[in-house]
């Protein structure tokens, strides 16, 4: 998150209440950054950060148009029409404000930080356009930090999901909370505070995927970084004009120094890693709340977040046409699931560039190769070598890449009843009772070509329950939820005859994680496939899923 232009309320907030010395020292550091020579303007939107102008113009004409997101933070945007502060800006639409779970009142709750993560998203101005700038944005303020704690902030998130009839698409998170203004005794990253299960709640109840800004350090915001059913999302900066590495602020999964507090209380709990993927967040350019353009600052993970949540409103625009056609056509490869939050999880973190393609298609077509802190690629990771570590630390499954994403979207939903074709998805299901499938076989149409690799993401929801006394079947002030356990599912490549998952050639079987994720070289051209496994259950007997990859075959 920014920490530039911050009310210094605010930024204690969000530090953490650091004490006097540590805010100093960290702005300090910042404007030391800041002072740098060479940190010019880069357009994250474009072909050097996350390439999603490239879907707003001919052929493909996506703009975000008729689909519904959403915007929770401290504060809210200004409006055209509503807030003085807004007199001269027509170039942020938003569909409706509120203030908490009310409708906004004008000219109060106005921030800055807000306005400029918006302008990310739906912008209109010709010279800092947004990513998808015909989307309709819903944004909600939780109000000051006297007034405001996760209960009302999943109440805002609530408001927010129920929105546009109740079809809200992703909904963005450029704040959190600390855990030193969690209630629970000795708090910790096990994903159990309210607002994380608030988050996991909504995002399997309202089907819309929340897309939570990284962890930064400094004791910041942890809390909802512990999402299973969201994403988090680390920032990138530009090095040479290009978004290809890690930014310094970027504190990731596994943090090595926290600045006045422990690391380990900025991490989760056991093995699980929290990034899901790395998208632009430094020297970002935006709108201020009057319209005019802010100079980029230091930027942050709150800058990264509506990058992605505003790529899944062009893919829906997309695949809301493409539902229409076939339902013209009686087409079985589009319907319904496309819009499964599941879905654009695995569209989104498989499509994502991990190491730049030669030009021969062996590297997926990739468009860069992102690095770590310590300037390794994911090839060097723990993640490529441990199928019991599905995710990078730093980098979860690479950089967010719109118009990979567009490619990956859209083919189609394929199912394990029929070959499937070198890059789908898939919607569907496993269980371990009668009628449905321990396990699913997805076998290849085409042999695989050796020295190519496989990306290929699986993901899954973890099970939360609202405790509703009032039998309303929203969540109320002093109501509470339930974790009802993560069933455990694996993803295997294996030869196409093979029968047991023994004779896999690799395979992503994380104990602790709502996701599996396979990057892999085929060793020989051959034919192949993956296999969905439901593994230990922990609440009901059949899993719904997602299910995405990537392939090159012998044949192109």
């Amino acid at each position: 998150m920014p920490l530039l232009k911050l009310g210094r309320k605010t930024m204690k907030r969000l530090m953490g209440g650091l004490g006097g010395f540590a805010l100093s020292w960290t702005l300090g550091l910042i404007l030391t950054f800041v002072s740098l020579p060479g940190w010019a303007l880069v357009a994250s939107v474009g072909e050097n950060g996350i390439d999603a102008y490239r879907l707003q113009d001919a052929p493909y004409n996506l703009t975000g148009r008729k689909i519904a997101i959403g915007q929770v933070e401290i504060g809210r945007p200004a409006l055209f029409g509503l807030d003085k502060a807004a007199v001269n800006n027509r170039s942020l639409p938003i569909g409706r404000l509120f203030t908490g779970d009310a409708v906004a009142t004008a000219n109060q709750g106005v921030d800055e930080h807000a306005a400029r993560v918006a302008s990310i998203m739906v912008s209109r101005d010709k010279t800092v356009r947004g990513v998808a700038p015909d989307a309709v944005l819903y944004s909600a303020g939780v109000g000051a930090e006297q007034r405001s704690g996760q209960v009302q902030e999943c109440l805002a998130s609530q408001t927010i999901a129920l929105q546009n009839g109740g079809d809200v698409r992703a909904i963005n998170f450029s704040f959190g909370e600390s855990l030193n203004r969690d209630p629970r005794p000795d708090a910790v990253l096990d994903g159990n505070a309210l607002l994380t299960q608030c988050v996991d709640w909504s995002a399997s109840l309202h089907n819309v995927l929340y897309s939570i800004s990284g962890n930064q350090g400094r004791g910041g915001f942890p809390i909802p970084t512990d999402t299973f059913n969201g994403m988090t999302i680390a920032n990138s900066m530009p090095i040479d004009g290009k978004f290809t590495k890690v930014d310094f602020f970027s504190l990731g999964s596994i943090p090595a120094t926290v600045i006045g507090r422990d690391p380990a209380t900025e991490r989760n709990v056991g093995a699980r890693r929290s990034v899901s993927l790395v998208a632009p967040g430094r020297r970002i350019t935006t709108l201020a709340p009057d319209g005019t353009v802010s100079a980029p600052d230091l930027g942050g993970t709150s800058f990264a977040s509506p990058h992605v949540t505003a790529t899944v409103a062009l893919l829906q625009e997309f695949g809301d046409a493409a539902i229409r056609r076939a339902l013209k056509e009686k087409s079985e490869h589009w319907g319904l699931a496309a819009r499964r939050q599941e879905v654009m999880k695995a569209v989104l973190m498989n499509s994502t560039d991990k190491i730049e393609d030669s030009g021969d298609g062996l590297r997926l077509g990739m468009s860069r190769t992102l690095l770590d802190l310590r300037n390794k690629s994911w090839l060097e990771s723990d993640a490529y070598t441990d199928p019991e570590i599905p995710l990078d630390a730093q980098m979860g499954t690479g950089h967010l890449n719109a118009y990979r994403a567009y490619q990956q979207f859209s083919p189609g939903q394929w199912n394990a009843d029929q070959p499937i074709p070198a890059i789908a998805w898939d919607a569907n299901t496993v269980g371990d009772t009668e009628g449905i499938p321990t396990y699913r076989d997805y076998v290849f149409e085409q042999p695989l070509q050796g020295g190519s690799f496989i990306a290929a993401t699986l993901n899954w929801n973890r099970r939360v329950e609202l405790e509703d006394r009032n039998g309303n079947e929203t969540f109320d002030s002093g109501e509470t939820f339930q974790d009802k356990g993560l069933n455990d599912l694996n993803l295997y490549l294996m030869p196409a005859d093979a029968t047991r998952t023994k004779k896999s050639i690799t395979s992503s079987i994380s104990k602790v994680d709502s996701v599996e994720h396979i990057f892999y070289s085929i060793p020989t051209t051959g034919r192949y496939k993956l296999r969905v496994l439901y593994g230990d259950r922990a609440n009901e007997p059949v899993q719904d899923y997602a299910l995405a990859w990537w392939t090159k075959s012998a044949s192109n």
